[in-house]
């Protein structure tokens, strides 16, 4: 690892000055401090952004629920107002990773490093949700660019995620064993909005099943999901799993999503 300073501001206003320069935020550090540990990543400056309080904290605001960007995934699965709101949210905060990931790991953290297997850019897109920043609100189908990329400005800040409750939603998970990051991952949700599918781990970047999600605007059903046949452009295909298989599963787990939905 290279040497770098280290601040550790008590409010985002203080965090966002601090990022000058060759500096960039820490949040749970689970993808950013393994990176510095390979020398993959270097940066001069680390702004630690677990001493601002106004970051964390999970509230429901006008029928949507708002959870600060420094929450964790432990606290996000644990939390009685998730559970009672959006249950599948919870559920797919409980399964990531490792009890460590879960309790250092955060919702804004895990959104900002974007990983195309990450789990949380699914439920982002899978309910329309907001991005907060300290600019700007930035709509979820719209914050997800690419590969690792987001919408973010240089030194913007995540302050919050904004989620609609939904009538109902569900989330289907095709594990790596070792990493329990998504080989793919469909996140389903049934609301005022309609019917939307998010995918992660399939693609370079998170992305909307349209297709499944016209089968199931008709019949809300997981036989109408898993009859959809989704295409292998742009799938990835590496060691775990091919191109037809990822594709494949993609079905099958939005099958299983909706069961899990309806269940409720």
């Amino acid at each position: 690892m290279y040497t770098f300073d280290y601040q550790r501001p008590a409010s985002a206003a203080a965090a966002a000055a601090a990022l000058q320069g060759d500096a960039r935020y820490l949040a749970g550090g689970q993808s950013l401090v393994q990176s510095m540990k390979m020398r993959l990543s270097a940066s001069g400056r680390l702004v630690d952004l677990g001493g601002v309080a106004e970051l964390k904290g999970i509230r429901s605001e006008g029928g949507k629920l708002v959870i600060g960007a420094m929450t964790t995934h432990a606290a996000v699965a644990a939390s009685a107002e998730v559970r009672r709101a959006i249950p599948a949210l919870a559920e797919l905060a409980g399964d990531i990773g490792d009890p460590m990931v879960r309790n250092m790991g955060t919702l804004g953290g895990s959104i900002a490093n974007a990983d195309p297997a990450a789990c949380y850019p699914a439920a982002v897109l899978g309910l329309g949700a907001t991005v907060h920043t300290n600019k700007r609100t930035i709509a979820g189908d719209s914050f997800f660019t690419g590969l690792f990329e987001t919408a973010l400005e240089p030194g913007e800040l995540i302050t919050a995620v904004s989620f609609p409750v939904p009538a109902k939603a569900g989330y289907g998970k095709h594990k790596q064993p070792a990493s329990r990051f998504a080989l793919v991952g469909v996140f389903v949700s049934q609301g005022a909005g309609g019917v939307r599918v998010a995918v992660t781990g399939a693609k370079a970047s998170v992305f909307r099943a349209k297709a499944i999600e016209d089968a199931l605007a008709k019949s809300f059903t997981p036989d109408a999901a898993k009859a959809v046949q989704v295409g292998t452009d742009g799938i990835n295909s590496d060691l775990h799993g091919s191109a037809a298989y990822r594709a494949a599963m993609i079905s099958v787990m939005a099958a299983r999503a909706v069961a899990a939905a309806n269940a409720r």
